[in-house]
């Protein structure tokens, strides 16, 4: 099979393992068993960190902690929510090469084109929101007959987040900005395989904010997240990770009536027009499929349906980008994609691989790496590209989460869109063409929360971000999705004649 570059990398010392222990109620804690988990670097296997295993007596203190500060917060002025916000984002910014270090270690995400822009994401959203704090307006409705009817936008409480390892940093940021920008507290349930730097974000939030407002809790999914979904003291739910999980984290929502937002899953189409056969669409569809971020990423732009009428020349140039990118050290300054975040995932993405070649596809590109070589020992699956996929195939239709990319030809434009709509995920699709006109039509056409029309890169504040369908509930990243989905909306209506 073709190879992608494996050029060896020196490898670079990654930060002394330590334990970080979790912030609950303004206090660095062990936990009620001091009972921890360690943290792996999965380019060495190396031990990097410890963090605590928390239990549901720890998820409880840590809900009670942000219960008793919400009312605080929620009375503190607006412009001084901002300001804190602000200074966050200042001392995040200031730290940004070590958490990134950091960031790389724990998630085998390459610095240079994923870890250092995703803290830089992180700072950039937590201005954001701090800049809108002043936008959490309500509305005026002329009733007549001496009414005054008006509307208030009121926080609700103490919000149970959780997130994945892919983009944690990130992530935790949209979420605590989002949740305490409108005025709510947090209690934040880190992944098992990424709390680091996360708990490094939370030590800067932490001397900014009360005590209690916002709350980490590290350990397993199925101990302290569990916990945490179903504790009768939140107020709403906010999920990012997998579509299974997602429906566990629906239903204890749907036991007690909470709003929640769901980003879950994703199998994103790319659809290329014949019009686009050239070397920047190429690169754009590689971006697109967050090869940096491994593909392990929701957007993921993984499935590629080219015309057919330039297939084998468009995925010679696809071919050519994959192969030219840089497997290797992910804190090495060459290096364009590392490793996969853990065992489970790595015999994920290589159970599907095989499974495609059973049925019948071609490995264009990629793979794993010689066994023998430099890569042989971390978690690493080169950049993989695919043809001969039929549709209705496992690899085309289920998030592999890893960095596979298949592609599938298409004669009519109306087969592409109902080749892309063909799929109970609707986070992302893309739409390479010239063509305004097509363009357009297809976005409109296609059934996803978010479409990129010649750009294949990530999100930015300001933007509605959410999925359609089994991709999710609900939307991040801006305005209205702080205010739709953190804040409750009363109405006040007033005789003013009485």
């Amino acid at each position: 099979m073709s190879t992608t570059s494996t050029t060896a990398t020196r490898r670079v010392a990654p930060p002394a393992a330590a334990d970080s222990p979790m912030l609950v109620g303004g206090r660095w804690t062990p936990g009620a068993l001091d009972r921890w988990l360690d943290v792996s670097n999965p380019a060495t296997g190396e031990v990097v960190g410890r963090t605590p295993r928390a239990d549901e007596t720890d998820v409880r203190h840590a809900v009670a902690a942000a219960a008793a500060a919400f009312p605080a917060w929620r009375a503190t002025v607006p412009a001084e929510r901002a300001r804190v916000l602000g200074a966050i984002a200042d001392d995040v910014e200031a730290a940004a090469e070590p958490m990134a270090r950091l960031l790389s270690t724990e998630t085998g995400n390459a610095i240079r084109p994923q870890t250092r822009p995703e803290i830089a994401s992180a700072v950039a959203l937590l201005r954001y929101f701090a800049g809108t704090v002043g936008e959490h307006k309500g509305e005026t409705v002329p009733l007549g007959g001496g009414l005054l009817n008006y509307t208030l936008r009121e926080p609700l409480g103490v919000v149970g987040a959780i997130i994945p390892w892919n983009a944690p940093v990130q992530l935790a940021a949209v979420k605590i900005a989002m949740a305490l920008s409108t005025g709510n507290t947090m209690v934040l349930k880190t992944a098992e395989d990424a709390p680091l730097a996360v708990l490094e974000l939370s030590r800067h939030c932490a001397r900014h904010l009360p005590p209690g407002v916002l709350n980490v809790v590290t350990g397993l999914g199925e101990e302290a997240g569990a916990a945490l979904l179903r504790s009768d003291g939140i107020a709403k739910v906010s999920f990012t990770g997998s579509t299974r999980v997602g429906r566990l984290a629906m239903a204890e929502a749907a036991r007690r009536i909470l709003p929640v937002s769901l980003e879950l899953g994703g199998k994103s189409p790319a659809i290329v027009f014949p019009d686009a056969d050239e070397d920047d669409v190429a690169a754009g569809v590689v971006a697109g499929m967050r090869f940096t971020r491994n593909g392990q990423s929701c957007t993921a732009g993984s499935r590629l349906l080219v015309h057919e009428s330039i297939f084998d020349s468009f995925l010679d140039r696809v071919r050519t980008r994959v192969e030219a990118l840089v497997v290797g050290d992910p804190l090495a300054e060459a290096t364009d994609m590392g490793t996969l975040v853990n065992r489970t995932q790595f015999d994920k993405v290589v159970d599907y691989v095989e499974g495609g070649q059973r049925d019948g596809a071609e490995i264009v590109t990629g793979g794993l790496p010689d066994p023998a070589g430099p890569l042989g020992q971390g978690l690493y699956h080169l950049p993989t590209l695919m043809r001969g996929v039929d549709p209705s195939w496992r690899i085309a239709r289920e998030e592999i989460f890893g960095p596979v990319l298949v592609a599938i030809p298409w004669t009519e434009e109306q087969e592409a869109i109902e080749m892309a709509n063909d799929s109970h995920f609707g986070l992302a699709a893309y739409v390479w063409t010239h063509d305004i006109g097509k363009a357009l039509r297809t976005a409109h056409a296609l059934e996803a929360g978010w479409v990129q029309v010649n750009r294949g890169t990530g999100q930015l504040p300001g933007m509605s971000y959410g999925g359609v369908k089994q991709s999710g509930i609900g939307r991040e990243f801006s305005l209205e999705g702080a205010l739709e989905g953190f804040t409750s909306r009363k109405t006040i209506t007033v005789d003013t004649g009485v």
